[in-house]
């Protein structure tokens, strides 16, 4: 199999696919040294890493970039978060898609919400057409790319953030996605709706009160992401450490 063979095969394992969520080349490899079978560019932590908010703010060339370094020095499939497209016309996100297939990117994310001042989501129909557009476009071009889609209802916080999910599911099933990813989502009861609702993998993200693995994988999830949460810890740590050293004036906290 392929990348992207072993990659759409991995979302129909009983156990989820763990995606390790990465921002350099140097998270990609300790991934897959470490035994994941998959990592995913965290939109988050590469605006993050480089000095950018989160929101599209991270010009899509240094998107590209990362994306080409890391599919040349690691093996393991890579998925990459495009937030909503990097364009808010259909070309432009179909063009975008292009590139990242070139890079070597074997997934994507693309979201129902616009990074704006406000998030908000983007009508279910309207957005549905825009999935349609982009499966469409990935068939015709053979292009091997798995579609995730991210719909926002628990991100917002929404009152009615399940049966939203439920509607907007069904829209986006039927548009051609591949799959689902339904952020900020924790409630078992919840999750188990969501994936009784559709037949198409569904992937929820870390989160404090998300359930473990084994009971995510009772639930019947294919898919669990980290989003920016590793890389905060990561350099939460790294702060840590640099107060400590200028505290204890040595480097002897480098070597415990």
């Amino acid at each position: 199999m392929n990348s992207f063979e072993t990659f759409k095969h991995l979302h129909k394992n009983s156990a989820p696919l763990l995606i390790g969520n990465v921002w350099d080349v140097k998270s990609a490899e300790i991934f897959q040294i470490s035994g994941f079978r998959a990592i995913g560019i965290s939109s988050q932590a590469l605006s993050n890493a480089l000095g950018y908010p989160d929101g599209e703010n991270l010009p899509f060339e240094e998107l590209l970039r990362i994306t080409k370094r890391i599919t040349d020095v690691v093996d393991i499939p890579l998925t990459v978060d495009m937030e909503a497209g990097y364009s808010r016309d259909l070309q432009g996100i179909l063009e975008n898609i292009e590139k990242l297939h070139d890079c070597g990117a074997v997934g994507i994310n693309l979201e129902d919400t616009l990074p704006e001042e406000k998030r908000s989501l983007v009508p279910a129909a309207s957005f549905a057409e825009t999935v349609a557009a982009v499966a469409g476009h990935i068939k015709r071009k053979k292009m091997n790319i798995f579609l995730n889609i991210r719909t926002d209802a628990f991100l917002l916080g929404l009152p009615n953030a399940l049966e939203e999910t439920k509607n907007r599911i069904k829209f986006y099933h039927e548009a051609g996605a591949d799959g689902i990813f339904v952020p900020c989502i924790t409630n078992s009861n919840d999750i188990a709706g969501i994936v009784q609702c559709t037949s198409l993998p569904i992937n929820v993200m870390c989160m404090p009160d998300l359930p473990g693995f084994k009971v995510l994988e009772s639930l019947g999830v294919k898919r669990i992401s980290m989003g920016g949460f590793f890389f905060n810890n990561v350099y939460d740590h790294a702060s840590q450490l640099a107060r400590k050293i200028l505290a204890e004036q040595e480097f002897s906290s480098i070597f415990s």
